[in-house]
């Protein structure tokens, strides 16, 4: 029998990739979704949930200040991934005493999703952030509750829309570069991402495990990511440089959340927090788990984005 998976936060951004790649994959799969009220209504919300319906998938009414809602819920399934927001990161704990209650469940994968918390060292904006999922970490590892842990590193379709502007008319004629543009990171592509993060959650190898998305070639610098754009497109961007020195003094005098976006750039794109460290004979990568997975690399993604931009939406890093 498949696992049934429940997916809280799946109409979120990396959400509603992760429901549709758990029903790809042939999963039984549910998501939580706040009722809808009159004060509440938003209809883009309401098409997605109806492309989620269309799908296959199962919408069970709840958030996560219900516990009745989310414990209903759980009870439902074999397997809970969440993809909340930052904002409702520390409401986890929430997910983690209804698991608990209900005491069924084989895996839970927090929303982590990015850089490797437990190996990050950010500014005071963007730490808060990774101290805070590294409490809900904590918190899991404490319970005795089956785990798996998600670094996937960076969003490729989002970060080429923030450097790129593919779908900008006219396009642009400059770019920014954070620090000297040399430092490596890792970017991979959504839909790959939720496509390893499902197999990861019904892999026996990765329970109570760490599994980090760090693909070869998904491993890249910001100045060759705009070389790669300039050669496919024909055109020369201006690079204009924000020095390290101006991202920290932005990183303490910017309201929030530009505050935390600066310094996740910064962590990123000039300390290199996702590449700076090897991988050690306890971490697991995804690339490797699973060969038969024909990821997309940058230079193929930069391929589409000519063809057809990436619809993202840039709300938040």
């Amino acid at each position: 029998m498949m696992n049934r998976i429940l997916i809280v936060g799946g109409t979120g951004y990396l959400g509603k990739y992760l429901a549709k790649a758990s029903v790809s994959q042939g999963y039984p799969t549910f998501v939580l979704a706040r009722p809808a009220t009159a004060a509440t209504h938003d209809s883009s919300k309401e098409k997605l949930l109806q492309e989620l319906k269309d799908n296959g998938i199962h919408i069970l009414a709840g958030s996560l200040d219900d516990h009745n809602s989310l414990v209903n819920a759980i009870k439902q399934v074999d397997i809970v991934i969440s993809s909340v927001a930052v904002p409702q990161h520390l409401e986890q704990l929430n997910i983690i005493r209804a698991i608990k209650e209900v005491g069924n469940i084989k895996r839970f994968i927090p929303s982590e999703f990015a850089s490797e918390v437990d190996r990050v060292e950010a500014f005071p904006p963007f730490q808060r952030v990774c101290d805070t999922k590294k409490k809900i970490r904590r918190e899991i590892e404490e319970s005795g509750i089956p785990y798996s842990f998600i670094s996937a590193n960076s969003f490729l379709a989002y970060f080429v829309d923030y450097f790129l502007r593919p779908r900008q008319k006219p396009q642009p004629e400059e770019v920014v570069i954070y620090g000297d543009g040399l430092t490596k990171a890792v970017m991979n592509l959504e839909d790959d991402i939720a496509a390893f993060t499902i197999r990861v959650a019904n892999d026996p190898r990765t329970v109570n495990k760490l599994v980090i998305y760090r693909p070869p070639g998904n491993t890249i610098s910001q100045s060759e990511l705009v070389s790669l754009w300039e050669k496919k497109t024909g055109r020369t961007l201006q690079r204009v440089f924000l020095p390290e020195a101006e991202m920290v003094r932005l990183s303490q005098s910017l309201p929030h959340p530009d505050n935390v976006r600066i310094s996740v750039l910064h962590n990123i794109f000039v300390k290199g927090d996702q590449t700076n460290f090897e991988l050690g004979y306890e971490d697991l990568e995804a690339s490797q788990l699973y060969q038969d997975h024909k990821y997309t690399t940058v230079d193929e993604f930069l391929d589409t984005c000519i063809i057809s931009p990436p619809e993202t939406k840039l709300t938040s890093l």
